[in-house]
């Protein structure tokens, strides 16, 4: 699908804050709000917009990137599926390069963040990992 100008700039609102109500959005736009509802809509039924969610504030705890290699011809989307469901387990990207999948993950603390990384470690057709802990976020 291809969108102009006036999708980037609603899509831009959106990311900062999917909350933000189609009035408000048409008003920052210059448009009627019913035109912000009908490119939303389309960017929902292509698949420019997967979903809507909310990213947590942290107030402590740690986080980290494993990457994660599997073994040559294993089936990554079920390794995937295998990871996703570990307590700690936030985001699952599928990569290019000596990594098959970059994972974050999050924790209490240090502990929590092992006791997770070390769970991924020891699934059936994980061959290597290679884990970065977060020291800030901006």
């Amino acid at each position: 699908m291809t969108y102009d100008e006036l999708d980037r700039k609603l899509l831009d609102i959106l990311r900062s804050d999917a909350r933000k109500s189609f009035i408000e959005i048409a008003k920052e736009l210059g448009v009627s709000e019913a035109t912000v509802r009908r490119r939303v809509k389309r960017l929902v039924d292509s698949g420019v917009i997967r979903r809507f969610t909310i990213e947590l504030g942290r107030s402590g705890g740690a986080n980290a990137i494993t990457l994660v290699a599997v073994e040559p011809g294993a089936q990554i989307q079920e390794i995937a599926g295998r990871i996703k469901a570990i307590e700690g387990v936030e985001r699952i990207y599928e990569i290019t390069g000596q990594y098959d999948m970059a994972i974050f993950v999050h924790g209490d603390g240090i502990a929590d963040v092992n006791s997770t990384i070390d769970r991924i470690r020891s699934m059936d057709g994980v061959v290597g990992t290679n884990t970065i802990i977060i020291l800030k976020e901006d």
